[in-house]
């Protein structure tokens, strides 16, 4: 179920929180009905695989009960991390080894990380064992079962612990409902609509055609503003929907476009994900402790890792070796104590997050040599459709751009407009938790109009671009 759905906004969601409303005077019969409807959730793609997931819940809860009780605390630590991470490599990386028909299950990335952090924080005695039931609530709470963030155990089971479902009702319910109006009209209105301008350009890569120069760098640029808006509004969905249940999630989406430099792009960009692999993966391998060999070694494999984590293609390898390297550069030129002007560092910095979504985007490294020819101008320059008859002879010369979109005469302002909109936004507002109220709301009126129609009036709900990692 998607949260961008007529079904999830018009009646999951009112059940949903409804019955949790009602139900308020018993913090156990609400969090009771919250795990009711976090699994019917999850059940809605494919039923069956609802019991992996409860196995996964069962497991780990008795994996942390011989934590706690056992002798042997760090192997039964290892055994717990050896399970959760051969569950997610079988049905996520099989396929990469040639064994085939197996169904990816939603979410089984973050709530197998998410039970990850769980049990290595109770080894390190940094939270409280809780009760089964707010454990499975933690794991299965549908505002981040399938797509994240990634939220801290320590962060998440305190809440839980002290929830009180009418508490602060007249000030979270309008505040939830206004960040998910607000991330819904993300969603549906910028990143479904820039959709259309990104995917005709890598649609031809991934067939062979050659790309031109305009082709391509309206594909990337579109393809860089959708996946944008398509986190960002779901970040913003997620928040506003767990704070309807009385829930604070931290933050996941912090401007990234606005970064300096390729460092802070991480720490505004997926920002939980980006703790996660510092903290868990980045660090207890050594992290910049050992001399300057063994960091660039242990961001390496972070980041390559991190980029597997992201899907089981060699592209998404590509992608987080990409980001490794330019992380190892930029440390580079610290040390080296190279000084850049803000403006140049902060054009680079851009420029190498784009390069590095071709790879993210494509649908196989052919395609993404492709798309880098065109990118470099090595598939020559073409005319739009457009200006073709007002340039005599040159129409003649270089072919018009048969992939910037179906309808030819009205895609190059259709999309000219719409990237300048996108990257207004992205490059110059700041972001929503940013935002005064009064500015929050003149974003929800002007963009409300167009959000409804999307959702009332398009063919199909467009899954979002992190769904079934």
């Amino acid at each position: 179920m998607l949260f961008n759905s007529k079904l999830f906004v018009l009646g999951f969601l009112p059940v949903a929180l409804g019955g949790f409303l009602l139900l308020g005077r018993s913090r156990r019969l609400a969090l009771l009905w919250l795990l009711a409807c976090s699994l019917f959730f999850y059940a809605w793609w494919r039923p069956e695989l609802l019991l992996l997931l409860l196995g996964s819940i069962g497991v780990n809860f008795a994996v942390a009960g011989l934590v706690l009780r056992s002798p042997h605390t760090r192997l039964w630590l290892a055994l717990g991390i050896c399970l959760n991470l051969c569950l997610l490599g079988w049905f996520k990386y099989a396929g990469m080894f040639g064994v085939e028909g197996i169904i990816l299950p939603l979410g089984i990335s973050f709530f197998t990380f998410q039970q990850i952090m769980f049990l290595v924080d109770l080894s390190k005695g940094e939270i409280d064992p809780p009760p089964l039931l707010d454990y499975a609530c933690f794991v299965a709470f549908f505002p981040h079962l399938i797509s994240g963030p990634l939220v801290r155990p320590g962060h998440i089971l305190p809440q839980l612990k002290m929830l009180d479902p009418r508490e602060g009702m007249q000030s979270r319910l309008p505040a939830g409902f206004e960040l998910f109006l607000l991330g819904l009209g993300k969603k549906l209105v910028l990143a479904d609509g820039l959709a259309h301008f990104a995917g005709p350009g890598f649609a031809a890569a991934a067939r062979g055609e050659p790309i031109s120069l305009i082709e391509a760098w309206v594909a990337l640029l579109a393809y860089g503003l959708q996946i944008y808006f398509d986190f960002s509004g779901y970040s913003d969905m997620a928040i506003g929907l767990a704070q309807l249940f009385g829930i604070r999630f931290p933050v996941n989406f912090h401007s990234p476009y606005q970064a300096g430099n390729i460092s802070e792009f991480w720490t505004r960009w997926n920002i939980t994900l980006s703790s996660f692999l510092k903290d868990y993966l980045y660090i207890p391998l050594g992290g910049n402790r050992h001399g300057e060999g063994k960091r660039v070694r242990n961001l390496m494999i972070t980041m390559l890792l991190g980029g597997l984590w992201h899907g089981a293609a060699w592209r998404f390898v590509l992608w987080g070796g990409l980001h490794g390297l330019f992380l190892v550069l930029h440390g580079w030129s610290r040390r080296w104590h190279l000084r850049w002007p803000k403006g140049v560092s902060w054009g680079l910095t851009l420029l190498c997050v784009l390069l590095a979504w071709v790879p993210f985007r494509a649908q196989n490294l052919a395609a993404v040599a492709q798309m880098y020819r065109g990118l470099a101008g090595l598939n020559g320059l073409a005319v739009p459709a457009l200006l073709a008859p007002l340039l005599p002879g040159l129409g003649h010369v270089v072919p018009v751009l048969p992939w910037l979109g179906d309808a030819r005469s009205i895609s190059l302002p259709q999309s000219v407009m719409m990237l300048a909109l996108g990257w207004f936004i992205a490059l110059c507002l700041p972001p929503l938790d940013h935002m005064s109220e009064r500015r929050r709301s003149l974003a929800l009126i002007s963009s409300l109009a167009f959000t409804a129609q999307a959702l009332f009036f398009a063919p199909s709900a467009i899954p979002f671009l992190y769904f079934q990692f």
